[in-house]
């Protein structure tokens, strides 16, 4: 998530994994641009699942906090 004004919509965050970038929507939790590996993708979609609430919270707010990653 980039901090630099006020984002655009939809609520999102941007994911980079190697030369690989995509941005997923944090309310549908799909992937709305960009590309992943497989096992990337399956592994950001997770992520988002369980800190939905959390990342739509640092959405409206605007006040960033560290999340937990994977296990």
């Amino acid at each position: 998530m980039f901090f630099l004004g006020k984002e655009h919509n939809p609520p999102h965050i941007h994911v980079a994994y190697g030369e690989f970038n995509a941005i997923v929507d944090i309310v549908t939790i799909e992937i709305i641009e960009g590309d992943l590996p497989k096992r990337a993708a399956d592994m950001a979609i997770e992520w988002t699942k369980i800190h939905q609430n959390e990342l739509l919270e640092i959405w409206d707010s605007q006040n960033f906090k560290q999340l937990a990653p994977l296990e």
